[in-house]
C-alpha cells in the first residue's frame, strides 16, 4: 500500500513520525481502532510498548511485543508504515528518540480524561515540540479495557468479539 521510496522520503527527514505508547497487556480491537486512525495522520506510526513492571503485566514484553506486531501485520487498513518498539525510558525521550512530533492517546471515557490531561501537561512542560493528539474510542470499544479483558478471560468468559484470534489464544494459554 505504501513505498517510502516512491514517496519520496529516501533522502527527506521531514516526514512526521507519530507514537502510540501503551502497556498493550493485551492489544485489544480497541488499540487496533486507535492505531488504524492515527496511521492516516502520520508518515510512520511507532507502537511503543512499555516495559512497566509496576502495572504486573501478565504477559513479559516480548509476548505482548509479539502479539501487538501479529495483529500489526494481520492488519487490513494501514496507512503508513509501523513499527513495533519496545521502551522503558520517559515517553518524551523516547518520542525525541524516535524523532516523533507527535504521541497519539487514546481516551475511553471521561474517567481517562483527568489522567491524560495531567500527563499531557506534564509532557508538554518536559518537550514543547511534541503534540499529544488524543483519538476518542469509537463507541463500540469504549468499554473495552485490557484489565477487563484479562478478568473476563480468566473467569472463562468470551472475549472473542474483543481480541484478535492472536490474542484469544494466547490468552487460552496463560488461563490453562
Amino acid at each position: 500500500m505504501y513505498d517510502y521510496y516512491s514517496m519520496g522520503y529516501d533522502n527527506v527527514m521531514t516526514h512526521r513520525i507519530g507514537i502510540y505508547p501503551g502497556t498493550f497487556d493485551p492489544i485489544t480491537k480497541g488499540h487496533l481502532h486507535i492505531i488504524e486512525r492515527a496511521s492516516k495522520l502520520v508518515d510512520k506510526l511507532i507502537i511503543g510498548v512499555a516495559e512497566n513492571p509496576g502495572k504486573n503485566p501478565l504477559f513479559n514484553l516480548d509476548e505482548r511485543m509479539g502479539m501487538v506486531q501479529t495483529d500489526i501485520d494481520n492488519m487490513h487498513n494501514k496507512y503508513c508504515p509501523m513499527e513495533v518498539v519496545s521502551f522503558k525510558n520517559l515517553l518524551v525521550d523516547f518520542a525525541r528518540d524516535h524523532k516523533a512530533s507527535a504521541m497519539f492517546r487514546g481516551l475511553r471515557a471521561s474517567s481517562d480524561f483527568e489522567y491524560e490531561f495531567q500527563m499531557t501537561g506534564m509532557n508538554f512542560r518536559l518537550a514543547p515540540d511534541i503534540e499529544t493528539i488524543f483519538l476518542m474510542s469509537s463507541d463500540k470499544w469504549q468499554f473495552v479495557s485490557s484489565s477487563f479483558i484479562k478478568e473476563i478471560s480468566k473467569l472463562g468468559g468470551n472475549i472473542s468479539e474483543f481480541v484478535t484470534p492472536n490474542v484469544l489464544e494466547q490468552l487460552k494459554q496463560k488461563n490453562t
